[in-house]
């Protein structure tokens, strides 16, 4: 079994040899199960508060790199170590890279963090 994130050309040879099945991101009730399951220390207002936010960004914004599931557990973790149990503007500000790798989107989504929090 290979997994890809398209970020690495694969050899022709090797492609006519595989198989493909296309996963997409959970729904916000799965990767909301996602994050109970894995991090069952988080509270639970926060993981559907991280979940959510990600969700608007991963479908919403144009972002260079879109977070995936490995990106929400980081920032929820990070955020629950930091003493959060709910999510608010300056921690979400200041923990925000966990979820964002590229310089361009840390800044697009920090311009953007307390409409989305507010919603």
């Amino acid at each position: 079994m290979l997994t890809s994130n398209r970020t690495r050309e694969l050899h022709d040879a090797l492609k006519r040899r595989c198989l493909y099945h296309w996963i997409d991101h959970p729904g916000l009730a799965r990767e909301t199960a996602i994050v109970r399951t894995r991090l069952p220390e988080v509270a639970e207002k926060l993981a559907e508060q991280v979940v959510t936010v990600v969700q608007r960004l991963r479908f919403g914004d144009e972002l260079l790199k879109p977070p995936g599931v490995a990106e929400t557990l980081d920032w929820a973790r990070a955020l629950h170590e930091l003493g959060s149990t709910e999510l608010d503007l300056e921690t979400a500000a200041a923990t925000i890279g966990a979820l964002c790798k590229y310089r361009e989107d840390l800044e697009r989504v920090r311009a953007t963090l307390d409409v989305m929090l507010s919603a």
